[in-house]
């Protein structure tokens, strides 16, 4: 196998696995029994299973924006596709397997002691503020409501990780809207 396919393979039992028993709890034993790529290739792949993780987490950000976005993208009316993401957040939180944040629960375990976690953390909340913030200048509303829209989604992952439900997509929704209706 070439190492292209070995990195793949790799990356999604790595994703399977960190997202859905957390990062602590898997080794690189666990990746290895569930994507078929020997220890030896794991290692020359991911030296370290920080860099594993890091790897996960970038592209889990690529393709998690890139979804976020093909959705938001099919709404024409700029403030509409504000109150998207809210929708796109609901149907991310009602998917089978969903546990949360990924960013978050990843920071909550090794944020502390890996700044290559806690930097892909920072990159993925950062560029998911920005996205917000074109959002609400295309819709030209005040830079201000960027940070407000990114607290209610942030809020929305939070709760609905823990309580394993979609209804906080559904009330971060209301209070976009009443935002965008106030200013």
């Amino acid at each position: 196998m070439d190492s292209a396919v070995a990195r793949e393979r790799a990356l999604d039992a790595a994703e399977e696995l960190f997202y859905g028993r957390g990062v602590q709890t898997v080794g690189m034993d666990d990746v290895r029994g569930a994507s078929g790529v020997s220890l030896k290739r794991l290692y020359q792949l991911f030296p370290a299973k920080e860099l594993l993780v890091e790897a996960y987490l970038e592209r889990r950000d690529t393709r998690w924006r890139g979804r976020l976005a093909e959705y938001v993208e099919r709404h024409a009316e700029p403030e509409q596709q504000l109150l998207a993401v809210f929708d796109w957040l609901g149907r991310w939180f009602g998917e089978p397997g969903f546990r949360g944040c990924a960013w978050l629960n990843a920071y909550g375990e090794l944020g502390a002691t890996s700044e290559r976690v806690t930097g892909q953390v920072r990159a993925h909340k950062r560029a998911f503020r920005e996205y917000l913030g074109a959002l609400v200048a295309a819709a030209g509303r005040p830079d201000a409501l960027a940070g407000q829209l990114f607290l209610l989604a942030e809020g929305a992952m939070v709760t609905a990780g823990v309580t394993r439900s979609a209804e906080p997509a559904a009330e971060a929704r209301e209070a976009a809207r009443r935002l965008l209706d106030t200013g």
